[in-house]
């Protein structure tokens, strides 16, 4: 059984054939996947989805490349949106995607860079009020992630896609999180980001595909990534740690309910086990 912890299944680039995609992903094994919203206009979708497919569970929040199209007022929405949706049968079991990115340069870096700390900071405190885990996005930002997070205590996560160094993932554990490795890790150039692969305990680590992106080797840069390419990626993290891939499929599954608690009912639902 194998959890993807980071898949935007909302994307448009399913719209095609988001229920094959599905199908696919849990005939390959997939047990559950995580859909995090990226902007207040996706919130209801990714709910629906979660209602929609057995096997999906969903996050809620405001991404950090989408902060100069966000309102103030979108904080109070979600706020509202996360109170209404943990009454019911279909909550969301993170707050997500949220977080900084300072790769991609902006034509006023320090505004930007100021107003994406302001939304991850309220999200952070919003994450604290529901006592959800939060599933971040780290990019060029980790040191800055990593100072709000010992400032406003939240009960755990996700880093996803991360790409930092040792010490960086190790001051994430001591703060409760997991890791997220996907296809970036699957080509063999990324010498660094296997190399964290092979040596960080394995309890510390958890799986996703960022489908539709960071499509893995086989695939090639830029192609359509999906989650039934999750078992794939796992073998390879088997294979660089020398182990069996049930071992490495029941650690990871195992490491994603401990940091998502919520999902556990999921994955042991009839729902998610037909």
């Amino acid at each position: 059984m194998l959890i993807d912890t980071h898949c935007h299944l909302d994307a448009p680039e399913f719209n095609d054939d988001r229920e094959a995609v599905f199908k696919a992903a849990r005939q390959n094994g997939v047990a559950a996947m995580i859909i995090p919203a990226i902007e207040r206009a996706n919130f209801a979708t990714v709910a629906q989805l979660a209602q929609q497919f057995s096997a999906c569970a969903y996050a809620l929040g405001i991404h950090p490349m989408l902060v100069d199209k966000a309102l103030p007022e979108d904080l109070d929405f979600l706020a509202q949106f996360i109170a209404e949706k943990l009454m019911t049968e279909n909550s969301p079991i993170a707050i997500g995607e949220i977080g900084l990115d300072f790769f991609v340069p902006g034509s006023a870096p320090g505004v930007q860079r100021e107003l994406q700390e302001h939304y991850f900071v309220a999200q952070l405190k919003l994450a604290r009020q529901f006592n959800l885990p939060v599933l971040l996005h780290v990019r060029r930002a980790i040191d800055d992630v990593l100072k709000h997070l010992r400032r406003i205590k939240v009960i755990g996560g996700i880093a996803h896609a991360f790409n930092g160094s040792h010490q960086q993932a190790d001051e994430f554990i001591k703060l409760g999180f997991k890791l997220g490795f996907g296809g970036a890790m699957t080509y063999t150039r990324a010498l660094k980001l296997r190399e964290l692969a092979t040596t960080l305990p394995l309890e510390a680590i958890v799986l996703e595909t960022d489908a539709p992106d960071i499509s893995p080797a086989w695939l090639g840069s830029g192609a359509r990534n999906s989650p039934a390419e999750l078992p794939k990626i796992a073998q390879v993290l088997a294979d660089l740690r020398g182990l069996k891939l049930a071992q490495v499929a029941d650690r990871t599954t195992q490491n994603a309910l401990d940091i998502l608690p919520n999902l556990a009912d999921l994955c042991t639902s009839a729902k998610v086990l037909h």
